[in-house]
This record gives structure tokens, C-alpha cells and sequence, in this order.
């Protein structure tokens, strides 16, 4: 682990180095790669330096103990205590910090969010989650591009689609893809009844055609007048845009936002996502013994969170969370969520590890 960690140090060191380049500087995808490189590598180098100190620390502390002086070796001997309690806690933390990251983590996100099934309280659901989300993404310093809005008859969303751009967005965000169930008396019920509805989220990385070694040869490019709910540009102008990947077939499409530039982007996104995922689902297939990760499915068929306002309750059905602060939640407070879901995935690449999965 020793060569591993230098080896880190050693990279860290040569991406400081390239951030400093001019060259690098002015060109802005090439530093933003290095600073996020540098970003990841950075908690590791941090905490090996501190285990690096620690044991110099220790090496004093140890020669003083052979001092004759008996307040010395009683002042090396918390020290020493102190200090081997410290360097436990860094093995542990640095063990963590080397579980392999999906690569992807680090990416922005489009994210798209619908209304299911409910009627006009799903829409409204679905705005209620729209307004967390941002409440959240503001207090993350993460920045937002409105896409596509298509609201509801009665208040709230039937789809809307975001950009979302920041520093380990998907890493964060990944986990919210699936339905999502609410559970609560609805503002258009006369009764007094609690209803359950849903809206469906989806987290889609924004990808690049290198991340998936996609010839750019291999597509076909199709423009398209949209059509449908999407305001007044609808069927004026050639915004809808369609990806075909020749060698395998699979197709994707945007007309979400009025600019067919963003729409490339959607579009292209959501190619890279259904070949990857394809190839993801070969690999698993073809290895019978791996196992499917709780928290990392992304299914949106699959039911991964209900929202119950009468009870003030909040349960993620995947790792079997229950916290009694849905206020605090709805408000955009779903640190703790999202933590917890990201110590379940490092808990199961672990264990992965240990197993040799």
C-alpha cells in the first residue's frame, strides 16, 4: 500500500504542476479534467501526509519514553496513545478512500424529473421534488440550466428536465433515480384522504463519446421539428435532434429544449448512457457470480423512496433508512440521505473487494 499511496503523491504533485502550465490554463476542458483528477487525489494525499507525520511524531515520542525524566515519559506516553489512535483511524479512512470510484461520479447531470401515476398530485409531487432538488443543488454551490418545462394542470410539473453542473454532481446524485412515492392528503381532496402518488427522477451523466470509445464515424445525425407540449418554437424550427448508432442500432432522441445545441447534448447523453449500460449488462451477464449493487441500479421502474407527509416520515426502501424529518427534507436537507446511500455502495465495493467479486 506504501508504493500505492507514493504513487498517488507522485501524480498529485505532476497535476499541480500541470495546472500551473499556461498551456493547461487556457485550455479550459483539458484544466477542468486535471482540476477534477487533482480534486479526487487530493483527500488521499492529504491523509498519507498526515500518516507520514504521525509516525515521525511517534518516532519522537518513543525516544522520549527512554528519557530519564519521569513527567517526560508520562507527557510521551498520552502522546503516544493519542497518536496511535490517530494513525489507526487515517488506515481505516485511507482503506476508504482507495475503494475504486465510479468513474463517472464526477460528471454534471441532466436531470429529468415526471409525474406518474396520480393524476394532478403527481405533478404536483413532481414540483415538490423539483424545489428540494434545488434547494439542495444551491446550498452544494452547484450551478442550473432550465431545459424543458411542461407543467401541470393543476400546479407542479408533468416533466421537466435540468443541467446540473458542479464539483462530484453525479456522484451525489445517482442514487435519486427510480420512483418516488408520496404519500399524503392532496390539496384537490375535498375528504381528508391520504393518496399515494408518484413521479419518476431520472440522473443521467453527461458523458463524452471518449468515455465509451464511440467512433464518431459510427453516427448518424438526424435534425427534426419537435412536436408536442414545449411552448411556442414547437414545430417552427428544426430543434429536435436524433443520434442512430450504426453498429449496434440504438437510438436516442431530444427535443426538450428550444435550442437544438442543447438537444444534441441531451440526445448524444442519452446514446452514451444506453450503449454503456448495454455493455455494463453484458459484462454483469457474463460474470454469474457478480452481484447486483442495492443502491446503484438507477431502475426507474423501481420503488426507492416513499415520502410520507401525515407521519413526517421519509423511508429509502434500498438500504432501509427511515428518518422522521420529511419537513427538513422537502426543504432540500437530504445530505444525510444521500450520505448514508454512498456509505452502502463504498460498504458494497468492500465488501466486493474482500469477496474478489
Amino acid at each position: 500500500m506504501q508504493d500505492k499511496l507514493e504513487a498517488i503523491e507522485r501524480r498529485f504533485y505532476d497535476l499541480e504542476e500541470q495546472m500551473a502550465d499556461p498551456g493547461v490554463i487556457s485550455d479550459s476542458q483539458r484544466f477542468s479534467k486535471i482540476h477534477k483528477e487533482y480534486k479526487d487525489l487530493e483527500p488521499i494525499v492529504r491523509a498519507f501526509r498526515r500518516q507520514t507525520q504521525c509516525l515521525a511524531e511517534l518516532k519522537g515520542a518513543r525516544e522520549m519514553l527512554q528519557e530519564g525524566d519521569e513527567e517526560l515519559r508520562a507527557m510521551a506516553k498520552e502522546e503516544i496513545a493519542g497518536l496511535e489512535e490517530e494513525m489507526e483511524a487515517l488506515g481505516d479512512e485511507i482503506k476508504k478512500l482507495l475503494i475504486p470510484k465510479d468513474p463517472e461520479d464526477s460528471k454534471d447531470i441532466i436531470l429529468e424529473i415526471r409525474s406518474g401515476t396520480g393524476g394532478d398530485e403527481a405533478s404536483i409531487f413532481a414540483g415538490d421534488l423539483l424545489r428540494m432538488y434545488n434547494r439542495y443543488f444551491e446550498k452544494q454551490g452547484w450551478k442550473t440550466e432550465l431545459l424543458y418545462v411542461n407543467e401541470g394542470a393543476a400546479g407542479g410539473y408533468n416533466k421537466v428536465v435540468l443541467e446540473v453542473t458542479g464539483e462530484d454532481v453525479y456522484g451525489k446524485m445517482k442514487f435519486e433515480s427510480g420512483t418516488h412515492r408520496v404519500q399524503r392528503v392532496p390539496k384537490t381532496e375535498a375528504q381528508g384522504r391520504v393518496h399515494t402518488s408518484a413521479a419518476t427522477v431520472a440522473v443521467m451523466p453527461k458523458l463524452e463519446l471518449e468515455d465509451v470509445n464511440i467512433n464518431r464515424a459510427d453516427l448518424r445525425i438526424d435534425t427534426f421539428r419537435s412536436s408536442g407540449a414545449g411552448g411556442q418554437h414547437v414545430n417552427k424550427t428544426e430543434s429536435g435532434v436524433r443520434f442512430t448508432h450504426l453498429p449496434t442500432g440504438v437510438v436516442a432522441e431530444s427535443m426538450d429544449s428550444r435550442s437544438q445545441h442543447k438537444n444534441r447534448e441531451i440526445a448524444l447523453g442519452r446514446l452514451i448512457e444506453k450503449i454503456q449500460e448495454a455493455r455494463v449488462q453484458q459484462h454483469q451477464d457474463s460474470i454469474a457470480a457478480q452481484r447486483k449493487s442495492m443502491v446503484g441500479s438507477g431502475d426507474r421502474s423501481e420503488k426507492i423512496r416513499t415520502y410520507n407527509f401525515p407521519q413526517n416520515r421519509l423511508t429509502d426502501h434500498r438500504i432501509n433508512l427511515t428518518l422522521y424529518n420529511l419537513d427538513s427534507i422537502m426543504d432540500g436537507n437530504i445530505d444525510d440521505v444521500i450520505e448514508k446511500l454512498r456509505l452502502a455502495e463504498n460498504a458494497e465495493r468492500m465488501n466486493g473487494l474482500q469477496q474478489g467479486v
